[in-house]
């Protein structure tokens, strides 16, 4: 609603916001237009267009079907699935209850332990050091280590926390002479009233753990526990055939730029998929938890 002081747009101005809408939303949806249909374009139709397939020439999905039918794609996407289940699970267990402390005045150390997490925002060990510390706890080449080292974002654990200030304190003091302890107050009355920052705090984790690809490429050495986006990039940039398919693309049956392709798009699916459902409490997530506290 505009305020009673603002003019109306003038015609002009409409008109040219309408323009950069389009070519802004035509710059970001044309790309992945093209991407989707050269996955899902034959070989034959592929080789027509010289490459990257703009019109399309009938459907196929051999692509998919051959990722899916239980080879290395197929592997990688069950283990990003459950890292970014499992990771996003006790990320937000982590962070929820430690922005929940940190949001009590009264709780015991609170000062430091805030100046702690800030400190760490601004000044970090480094790569061989982290390495170091994932070596000596004998992470290497297991599934924790895609999860433990970046498990805590502490910009989360701050918007949780303003938003958490802000919960009513009557409701709180009201739960505690009815006898609630500290845990039952923040999973009956904190949490259902956080649930936009809830949601879109765990939709950054989960997009963060999904598009992961640079802990596994560091920490991982057995080529059967990579998730996809390592694969993906295995695939796409370097060239790589995934494994179970190199007899099928070397009849010509597949071409190997709509593989690229259907990698591709599966690497964007979910979080296309989630991302609207989150959106509308993107506003009252963000904005309140950043802002107010």
């Amino acid at each position: 609603m505009r305020p009673a002081w603002e003019e109306p747009p003038s015609g002009a101005g409409t008109a040219a916001k309408g323009a950069v809408l389009t070519v802004a939303c035509l710059a970001i949806l044309f790309p992945l237009w093209i991407v989707v249909v050269t996955s899902l374009s034959s070989a034959e139709t592929i080789r027509q267009a010289g490459g990257l397939v703009v019109v399309p020439d009938g459907i196929t999905f051999e692509a998919y079907r051959e990722l899916l039918s239980g080879g290395q794609v197929t592997r990688a996407t069950v283990i990003s699935v459950c890292v970014t289940v499992v990771g996003t699970l006790f990320s937000m267990a982590v962070s929820v209850l430690c922005a929940y402390g940190l949001s009590r005045p009264g709780s015991f150390g609170h000062r430091p332990m805030l100046m702690t997490l800030l400190a760490t925002m601004f000044f970090g060990a480094g790569l061989i050091p982290t390495y170091l510390l994932v070596q000596s706890l004998g992470l290497i080449d297991t599934y924790a280590s895609l999860i433990l080292p970046s498990a805590v974002s502490v910009f989360n654990i701050l918007v949780l926390r303003a938003f958490f200030m802000n919960t009513a304190p009557e409701l709180i003091d009201s739960a505690r002479i009815d006898g609630a302890g500290e845990f039952r107050i923040l999973w009956q009355i904190v949490m259902p009233l956080s649930k936009p920052v809830l949601a879109v705090i765990s939709l950054f984790y989960a997009v963060g753990y999904w598009s992961a690809w640079f802990n596994a490429s560091i920490y991982l050495n057995d080529q059967t526990k990579m998730p996809l986006q390592v694969v993906l990039n295995q695939i796409v940039l370097k060239g790589e055939r995934p494994t179970g398919m190199s007899q099928i693309i070397n009849t010509g049956q597949i071409h190997t730029l709509s593989v690229q392709m259907a990698v591709m798009v599966l690497a964007l699916v979910p979080v296309a998929v989630l991302s609207p459902f989150v959106q509308k409490h993107f506003k009252k997530g963000m904005l309140i938890g950043a802002v107010k506290g």
